[in-house]
Parts: C-alpha cells; structure tokens; sequence
C-alpha cells in the first residue's frame, strides 16, 4: 500500500502533524484509539470521513515512520 495517497503533512493542518487526507484526523489520533482497543471496524462509525483503506494506510505510515527512526541511548 502506498500510504502517500491516503495521509499527507501540511503546516497549516493540526500543525503540521501528518492526517488523513481532506480531513484533521491525524495519524496519532488512529494510533491511540487503536491501542484503546477499537477496531478497524469501530472506528468508521466515530469518525465518519475515515476507511478501512485509510486506516491501514495510517498504520503503514506509523510502520514505515518507527521503522527509519534512529534510537539515540540515553544512560
């Protein structure tokens, strides 16, 4: 899935945070629900403008983003 489609970053939006495309839900938002144990599926129904698509296109973001993030130890 390319993520780029569905989530874009613009300093004007919810400050620049990344978002679903055309709307201010941002992918941290997605995220937490997420860990609060809503599902896929739950979450269309609280946040009408969201998808599925969407919502996995989030999750690839938030993938990719950890996956290219450079962990500096701290002692």
């Amino acid at each position: 899935m390319d993520y780029k489609e569905h989530i874009e970053s613009n300093a004007s939006v919810m400050s620049g945070k990344p978002v679903i495309k055309g709307t201010r839900i941002t992918v941290g938002l997605i995220l937490q629900r997420l860990s609060e144990g809503a599902s896929i599926q739950d979450l269309p129904e609280a946040y009408p403008n969201l998808t599925e698509i969407s919502i996995k296109a989030a999750l690839a973001y938030a993938s990719d983003a950890i996956s290219n993030e450079t962990v500096i130890a701290v002692a």
